[in-house]
């Protein structure tokens, strides 16, 4: 693991840009070198030029070198090289927000209006809170790095790194398994839930799309594990420009679906809504909730992929502010028209009517775990070729490598068709932790001298010199005792027994879970 441990940068002579992956040359040049198949040129500003940011690193890309003309540069400017605010916008809305639209809504069944509602702002606040204290240490760790000369020349930082080079080799090993984890169990749910998705019948869409309902959910976890492991071949996240606009679409379509769905079919007879019923399927909820709060596991890499990194504590905010929007109203609408019928079936699909309206949301929602699965798989391939020492070698060898990681979590989704339940456990251990108590805790570890905050690389805006440190540690504090309370110790207790429950009724390696 000492590969994987260590930053993996060359020291250089100057300030360079982060070349997501590539081998660009440098000056603005045209790349004429190896280049893992990709030929293009890197503005090198100095720092201290244009905006007020422009004391901020940069990864800007060179837009339209002489190599890059006709058809060749047009593809490259659209369907490449994302690194734009808005490429950011699109990848961390399609990592936010996915197969989660689905069961969303019996997390409001298992709370209650009010309490989902309260939970699930408080759970995005919370996270766009520590999504800018993440910002702010990956920016001190760039910063502090290109000061010592240190050369990123295809080398992707990752989060492990930033809390290792700042905190301690403690804090870097501890940050790395928890999002080996996060990243590599969300990659899991997203085959499963392809899976889980087409047991629901298609008949009633046109004959351009038709899937067999009856095949077991195994068949399908090999037919659509098998079509996810095509993302193996995008470089880096500054590829993802496409995808995650597709991404984008499909859970948007979906949400509104459900939602109008669920308005025109009225309110199902008899509907009753009992919740909170219990602490336990309380907290199941809750963290349900967390988890899809969670997207800080590939923050670092998606900034990576940015022309300019310092920008994305404000992509993130509108990133959440989308997701409300097409989350809260679909989940009320579900459950004011079917109510506890919820409790009984943790998918939206299984409660609407059967349409083609939603053939296509199903359709969709599949084309989004393939989506997402690429967007959480790629830190765990950025790993794994940094152990096999390949990291900074061609595409095509990189490509390979990853093949074994990909086969292994394939391997996962065939083993535990109910990692479903597992969501909210994760959740509750897991994404707790890494999106909510390591950001806050490796804040205040990193300036919590004077000396440290005099020397920051982002200076404070007229907000931070208001609250002040003492503000922000106070802030910071509260941030963790609630989530170990609420999060990692109620919502682990309460998923704990429900994934026990699950063992004991399906057993692992079933042919048909829930069929």
């Amino acid at each position: 693991m000492a590969d994987l441990e260590s930053d993996g940068l060359s020291s250089g002579t100057g300030v360079h840009t982060i070349l997501h992956g590539h081998d660009y040359s440098e000056k603005g040049t045209a790349g004429n070198g190896s280049n893992n198949g990709i030929t293009s040129g890197v503005v090198d500003e100095p720092l201290g030029k244009g905006g007020h940011d422009a004391w901020a690193p940069r990864n800007e890309h060179h837009r339209g070198t002489n190599d890059d003309t006709g058809f060749v540069g047009l593809f490259k400017k659209t369907i490449w090289h994302g690194g734009s605010v808005y490429d950011a916008w699109l990848n961390a809305t399609a990592a936010q927000v996915g197969q989660v639209i689905l069961t969303m809504p019996t997390s409001y069944a298992q709370m209650g209006y009010t309490w989902a509602v309260i939970f699930q702002i408080f759970y995005f606040t919370t996270g766009i809170y520590t999504c800018y204290l993440l910002t702010r240490l990956y920016i001190e760790y760039r910063v502090r790095k290109e000061k010592e000369g240190v050369d990123f020349k295809k080398h992707i930082i990752q989060y492990h790194e930033v809390l290792g080079s700042l905190v301690g080799m403690w804090a870097q090993r501890v940050s790395l398994f928890f999002n080996i984890i996060t990243v590599g169990a969300i990659s899991v749910v997203q085959i499963n839930c392809m899976c889980k998705v087409c047991k629901f019948s298609l008949t009633g869409c046109s004959d351009a799309y038709y899937l067999n309902p009856h095949l077991p959910k195994r068949t399908w976890t090999a037919v659509f594990g098998a079509m996810s492991m095509i993302v193996v071949v995008l470089p880096t996240m500054h590829n993802f420009r496409v995808w995650s606009f597709i991404g984008i679409v499909t859970t948007t379509y979906t949400a509104w679906y459900l939602f109008g769905a669920s308005i025109s079919n009225g309110q199902v007879p008899g509907v009753k809504h009992t919740a909170p019923i219990n602490l336990e399927t309380f907290f199941v909820g809750s963290t349900n909730l967390l988890f899809a709060s969670g997207g800080h596991a590939i923050t670092i890499e998606i900034m990576h992929a940015m022309w300019r990194p310092v920008r994305y504590k404000y992509v993130y905010v509108f990133t959440c502010l989308y997701v409300w929007s097409i989350t809260i109203p679909h989940c009320l609408a579900v459950y004011w028209a079917f109510g506890d019928e919820l409790l009984k079936k943790n998918n939206a699909f299984a409660v609407v009517p059967s349409s083609n309206f939603r053939s296509a949301a199903i359709v969709m929602m599949i084309v989004h775990q393939a989506v997402a699965f690429g967007l959480y798989s790629m830190p765990l391939y950025f790993m794994w070729e940094k152990l096999l020492r390949v990291h900074k070698s061609r595409w095509i060898i990189r490509t390979v490598s990853r093949l074994p990681v990909a086969l292994f979590l394939w391997f996962l989704a065939f083993a535990f068709p109910f990692f479903g339940p597992f969501n909210s456990l994760i959740g509750a251990l897991i994404v707790s932790v890494s999106t909510f108590i390591i950001p806050s805790v490796a804040y205040i570890i990193v300036f919590w001298t004077p000396t440290a905050r005099q020397n920051e690389a982002e200076k404070p805006g007229i907000l931070r010199r208001f609250v002040g440190f003492r503000g922000i540690l106070g802030v910071n504090f509260f941030v963790v005792v609630v989530i170990l309370a609420t999060g990692t110790a109620l919502g682990s207790w309460a998923n704990i027994k429900n994934i026990i429950s699950q063992i004991r009724t399906f057993g692992v390696f079933e042919k048909c879970y829930q069929c």
